[in-house]
């Protein structure tokens, strides 16, 4: 338990259902789909869709989603990979003969096929049990009558000003005389709120064909966009077997690649060679050693990573615990390695990885219903408010997760048609046996692998409850440096300095999270939502 002389937030705990998102509204519109009888995944996809509303700049109709589904009648965990490809223009040779040798991190050659709507449509098909209609009408209401603008929501926004001005029907959408909306105003989304209609009444089909795809593809034009109609109707969501790695007793699952959940796995296989739990937390011992354990696993995902059905993936190598053992071997306890690094597994060169800062914006949706159905989901535009563009009259702004992809010859995330890019967005679901004990995830970009190998650590080896888990301060290497957040003192920092590291302090906190406990012997269903974020944990 925390020391309730201080401020801080206990852990949420209900008996039979529990929502955690990172928006009030969004938790209680999950919570009354809950109260109506639906289930996990019905109150995940009508979460998400308020978020897409009322925190526009993480997440949007125009990105993609991932989402992991303890299935309670069978026993079973699915996963489904929501996320969108490449055009069919789009390839190496076609960005170098625009004079690229990068994507852009924002505008329209930046965007991907948005893959959330059809997501949420296969997902509330395959296990809903209220259809997709009724699970968007709390965000349609909300786009329509207004939402109160929260403070961190507010703060962020801010930061994206001048990006939003950029493009008319955007700035008119999402500023208010040029500036963003203030905390604590109502703000109105029509134009989102009647595509979000047309597709509650005509399905997700509504999206990738017709109006709302015509209207994509004609701003794809005018900007000399690579988006096509064709690209909009082909695109499929996946079902996927997810990938997972034993530590201390428990099993760890992720979405497998083109997603990065590999490497938290690789992460904690590499940790299982020491005695972790053992360290001081938050000491210059414990720091290094997790610092540079992320920095080994993301050598391999930097030169691994990419989309598993045009390239064959040593996933099974990747997650061996020999591998992690000869990880481990690498590590030197009393210095930092170097950036990047060269890959472990077969001795490629070193690779610098997906371009972007380090936290970028996202949502993470964690629900468990009365039956124990266990849906952890995750959907996000990447940067904030994604490419900036916004597809007509529409309301969608449209992602930027081809930013991801690498200009590059013969890699496994070079751009391609078709292809999906690395993915930093990623759930999870901890087993202990068969039955699920921690349904979570950590949002923020780049850091979202470091952020699940941390806050699972913090409470499994640190026996941290799940909030405080939440809570710790982060850190996390990127780009030759290693960032941390303001609650790491100077003193460790200074330490940190003295092995090699480049110690700078993170503009931003470092993502945010949110965590659901089931403890199957009492019943009880215990929450965390993360304090960088505005959200909450509730229950019934």
């Amino acid at each position: 338990m925390r020391d309730i002389h201080f401020p801080g937030r206990s852990v949420v705990m209900s008996a039979q259902g529990m929502v955690s998102t990172s928006q009030p509204t969004a938790s209680q519109a999950g919570l009354d789909v809950l109260k109506a009888g639906g289930n996990a995944m019905d109150a995940a996809i009508a979460a998400s869709a308020v978020l897409c509303v009322t925190e526009p700049f993480s997440t949007g109709i125009g990105g993609d989603c991932f989402l992991l589904y303890h299935e309670a009648a069978t026993g079973r965990l699915h996963g489904l990979n929501g996320s969108g490809a490449a055009p069919a223009k789009a390839s190496v040779e076609e960005y170098r003969r625009r004079g690229l040798d990068a994507v852009p991190e924002r505008g329209l050659l930046s965007v991907t096929v948005p893959g959330a709507i059809d997501a949420w449509q296969a997902a509330a098909e395959r296990f809903g049990t209220l259809g997709l209609g009724e699970l968007l009408q709390p965000a349609i209401a909300l786009a329509e009558d207004g939402y109160a603008i929260t403070p961190v929501v507010h703060h962020v926004w801010q930061k994206h000003e001048a990006l939003l001005a950029k493009t008319p029907r955007s700035a008119e959408a999402m500023l208010e005389n040029g500036r963003a909306p203030g905390a604590g105003t109502l703000h109105r989304q029509p134009k989102l709120a009647k595509t979000m209609g047309l597709i509650a009444e005509k399905g997700a089909r509504a999206f990738y064909q017709g109006p709302i795809a015509k209207a994509i593809a004609d701003t794809m034009r005018e900007g000399d966009g690579l988006i096509g109609e064709e690209d909009l109707a082909a695109h499929r969501s996946e079902w996927v077997d997810p990938i997972h790695a034993d530590y201390h007793g428990l099993r760890l699952y992720e979405i497998p690649p083109n997603g990065q959940g590999i490497t938290a796995l690789m992460a904690l296989n590499i940790l299982e060679n020491l005695n972790f739990g053992a360290m001081e937390h938050l000491s210059v011992e414990y720091i290094h050693t997790l610092t540079e354990t992320i920095k080994l696993a993301l050598g391999e995902r930097d030169r691994f990573v990419g989309d598993m059905r045009l390239a064959e993936i040593p996933i099974e190598a990747l997650l061996g615990k020999e591998f992690g053992k000869r990880q481990y071997e690498r590590f030197n306890a009393g210095s930092a390695l170097p950036y990047p690094l060269d890959s472990g597994l077969n001795g490629g060169a070193a690779q610098g990885g997906p371009q972007g800062a380090p936290h970028k914006d996202t949502v993470y949706i964690t629900v468990v219903d009365k039956d124990r159905n266990c849906c952890s989901f995750i959907n996000s535009l990447f940067h904030g408010f994604g490419s900036g563009v916004m597809a007509g009259d529409t309301g969608v702004m449209l992602q930027n997760r081809g930013a991801c992809f690498v200009v590059e010859d013969d890699h496994f995330n070079a751009i391609a048609p078709g292809k999906r890019p690395l993915h930093t967005i990623i759930p999870a679901m901890a087993y202990r046996g068969q039955e699920p004990i921690l349904c979570f995830g950590v949002m923020g970009g780049h850091y979202q692998a470091m952020g699940h190998a941390y806050t699972f650590t913090n409470w499994l080896d640190f026996g941290m409850d799940v909030q405080q888990a939440l809570d710790a301060p982060r850190f996390m290497p990127r780009l030759g440096q290693l960032q941390v957040e303001r609650g790491i003192p100077e003193a460790t920092r200074e330490g940190l300095s003295k092995l090699g590291h480049d110690v700078v302090e993170s503009e931003m906190p470092l993502g945010g999270g949110q965590i659901i406990y089931i403890d199957s012997e009492s019943g009880v269903l215990s929450a965390g939502s993360d304090p960088r974020k505005d959200g909450s944990a509730m229950g019934y």
